[in-house]
This record gives C-alpha cells, structure tokens and sequence, in this order.
C-alpha cells in the first residue's frame, strides 16, 4: 500500500471529528464466538519464521504452500487464483497467487475480509542505507492481516454464521514504486478484473494492525465508498470498547480496498493503522518490522470488532 498524502513517519494526521450521533449498529441476538488472540499471534510468528515472503524469494513459495495446506483443512471452499506479473519495484517476472477460501456459499448476502500475505523486496524507508536494498520481515505490513484472518477461518469453519463470507489473502500488494499508488496492489487488481467468485455486497480489507500502538482512523476513500458502513463499523468498536479505532478521518492511502471498488465496484473499507509505531518514529517498510513490535493485544482488537460484526450485526 502506499499514502497518497506523504509518508507514514512524519505525517500529522488532518482529523475532521465526525459526529456519528448516539446510534448503534443494529444487532442480533446470537453468542458470538469467541477470537482467540493469542492463536492469532502465533500464526503472525509462524509466518516471519518463513523469513521475508516477497515475490521470488524462497519464503513466499514455501509460506503460500502452507497457507494452501492451512486452508484445505478447514470446511470451505478453496480457491487458488493465479497470475503472472511484473513486479514493478524489481522489474522481474513473478509468479502471483491469491488465496480464497469462501463459507456458506449458498448465502445471498455476502462479505469478504481480506489481507496481504506478501511482504515488500527492498526496506527503501530503512534511515540505514545498507538496509535500504534488503527485503523487509513484515510482522506488521503483511502477517498481521493474513493472521486475523486465519484465525477467522477457523471460527468460521467451526461456525458458520447467517450471511456468506469470502475470505481472501492478496499477493502482490507491496511490489510497488515509492509515491506511485497505482504500482501497488497489483494481486487485488488482478482478482477484481478477474473475479473468481459472486461478487461479495461489501469488502474490508485490513493492514497494518499489529502495531504494540494502533491507532486505527478512518482512512479517507473508506468514507467516500461506504460512509454508512464506516460509521456502523466505528460505532461497534466503539460499543466493545475497543480504544485503538477512532472516530476521526484521516487522509487516503491507496491498498487493496481501492482496486475492489474502482474495478469490480465492490463497496469496500480499509482498516489500517497509518503510523507504525507513531508520528515521530517508523517501523513501515524497515528491518524493523518485527514480531517485537507487534502484539496480541492489537491483533485481538480487530479480530473481536470482525467476529461481532459478522456474528452479531444485521447485514443488507
């Protein structure tokens, strides 16, 4: 992904507080199954121990083999897209791979959760210049989506709830050039001109929420895409009491949601931290995103907020 307005480090966020009044989302009565946050945590780990899994390298081919084999234990419908590219920040020829697992697929209303499994080949925002020409970990920028949403898969494998759910794990979203957003998020690109599937009601992507300190706004297209969805989403983050969302809009960035939406016209949301870990210092795209500079805790915020979402709130 890549910000339209400057770099993650340095930026002070522009906030507009936005009054979403005192209404909540609508709800069902129904148990909500519990997310296992610390499990979570450890499939962020198990993915870093696969070293840095940018195009190419020997960890993208070994953790896309078990993502696949993870998948195909679980009571769902998997699909495997794949596509040939260029990546752009190399110039090399990859061989790309999205991942799909799909729940109740007789469900008329349906929602995708998706995340980036691939992590970026150069730390280009490293302040070490040796660094800058080495592939980057992705604790954060990478495995914590991809982790929130494994272990989705296996409460939703367990549980399947009323509506439908998509879920998709991107290739090829961090290849791209520094200030050249369209360079980026090539794997959704791909699945949206592509779609291997009916096409979902709504989309939320997550990035970037591993972060020891979220800090989670509203990223700007969001809003502009599906304002009532944003605001429903807040509101229930808000009634969980869950401190790392806030109810204000900060500025664009462009990730896998955009592609979804301009493309396939999908309605779809971003969840992302922008400042990792904050506004004064920058772990994005350097050596040192880490497992050290993620938690649980964080990774736990946005799972709870996305099995009540699913479970517990009416969709249409």
């Amino acid at each position: 992904m890549w910000q339209l307005e400057g770099k993650v480090k340095r930026i002070l966020v522009v906030i507009l507080v936005l009054f979403f009044g005192c209404s909540t989302p609508s709800k069902k009565s129904v148990d909500i199954p519990n997310f296992n946050s610390s499990k979570a945590f450890t499939y962020l780990v198990k993915q870093c121990e696969f070293g840095p899994r940018n195009p190419g390298s020997p960890g993208h081919l070994e953790f896309s083999n078990y993502l696949e084999g993870f998948l195909n234990q679980l009571d769902g419908n998997v699909i495997i897209q794949e596509f040939i590219y260029t990546e752009p920040i190399t110039s090399m020829e990859r061989n790309g791979k999205n991942l799909i697992i799909q729940f109740n697929e007789d469900a008329e209303y349906r929602l995708l959760l998706g995340a980036h499994w691939d992590t970026r080949s150069l730390s280009d925002q490293d302040e070490v210049v040796d660094n800058q020409s080495l592939p980057v970990l992705g604790a954060n920028d990478g495995a914590s989506g991809t982790s929130v949403l494994m272990e989705l898969s296996t409460i939703i494998s367990e549980k399947n709830p009323e509506i439908g759910i998509d879920i998709v794990f991107f290739d090829a979203e961090d290849g791209g050039f520094s200030g050249q957003p369209e360079t980026f998020a090539l794997g959704s690109k791909y699945f949206a001109e592509n779609l291997p599937i009916a096409k979902p009601n709504f989309a939320i992507i997550v990035d970037m929420i591993g972060d020891k300190n979220l800090t989670i706004p509203i990223e700007r297209i969001s809003y502009n895409i599906a304002p009532k969805k944003v605001k429903e989403i807040w509101n229930l983050a808000e009634e969980l009491s869950l401190p790392a969302f806030k109810k204000t809009i900060a500025q664009e960035i462009y990730d896998d949601h955009v592609p979804l939406w301009e493309i396939a016209e999908i309605p779809a949301i971003d969840i992302i931290d922008f400042q990792y870990p904050n506004m004064f210092y920058n772990h994005w795209h350097t050596q040192r995103d880490t497992p050290e500079n993620c938690s649980p805790q964080s990774l736990g915020q946005v799972g709870n907020l996305l099995v009540n979402y699913i479970y517990g709130s009416v969709h249409k």
